[in-house]
């Protein structure tokens, strides 16, 4: 009964953080952007050093001190680059102006964390997998494309419909908010025009999958899998 309980805590925990971490990015994204950049940034700068700890002798035979300053150099730049795009990602992700939309992309979002968080700690539980490091190296991808999946089935416009917005109704200099529910309209419609090349070569349901699979979308779901591996740590932490 204890356990049931315990675990009907901890799955409430997770919810609540998870929601938490989407409503942040709903209703501020550029804090949320802030966050995460920072977020990747310390957390890159010490999972990329122990990968790189352990994987450099894989290819390279012999100890020297070189090694270790190589290690700290790549691990750095590394750390801040993916940390960079991060950020970046994060901020067109939550940043438009169409509400609606940026309401789906919120669930979306939290429903990818969730389910990695709830992968890394079933993993951790089952084999003793430790959710930073294997998340953090191994989410992103899977998550990314959940994500970039369900964005396919949003509305989208016409090409007559984004014309006369581009044309008519996009400023010269357009808000931070207007680019990007412009570039995420113009991600739409490459997609769907990839989606619509490979319904040539495979049935039209399996060229919106692969339109999805090679969709800048993608990229969300390292964003999610930052967070998703910090949630699963934590509650593998709280649970001893």
């Amino acid at each position: 009964m204890l356990a049931i309980v315990l675990n009907g805590l901890v799955m409430m925990a997770e919810f609540v953080a998870v929601a938490a971490v989407a409503a942040l990015g709903y209703h501020y994204p550029a804090g949320f952007a802030a966050a995460t950049t920072i977020l990747a940034l310390v957390l890159g700068l010490a999972l990329e050093r122990a990968r790189l700890q352990n994987e450099m002798p894989f290819y390279f035979e012999g100890e020297g001190r070189w090694r270790s300053v190589t290690v700290w150099l790549v691990a750095t730049a590394e750390a801040v680059i993916k940390a960079l795009l991060a950020g970046v990602c994060a901020l067109l992700t939550f940043s438009g102006t169409d509400q609606g939309r940026l309401f789906w992309v919120a669930v979306v979002f939290g429903v990818a964390v969730y389910l990695g968080a709830w992968v890394s700690r079933s993993l951790s539980i089952s084999l003793r997998a430790r959710p930073l490091r294997w998340g953090w190296f191994r989410l992103a991808v899977p998550l990314g494309l959940m994500v970039s999946l369900a964005l396919s089935f949003l509305p989208q416009p016409s090409f007559t419909d984004l014309g006369r917005k581009l044309i008519f109704e996009l400023p010269e200099r357009p808000t931070l908010a207007q680019a990007s529910e412009t570039l995420f309209v113009l991600k739409q419609k490459f997609d769907a025009l990839v989606a619509a090349l490979l319904s040539w070569i495979v049935p039209v349901e399996w060229a919106q999958v692969l339109g999805a699979v090679v969709s800048v979308n993608v990229l969300t779901g390292f964003v999610a899998a930052i967070y998703a591996v910090v949630i699963a740590e934590a509650v593998r932490r709280a649970g001893g």
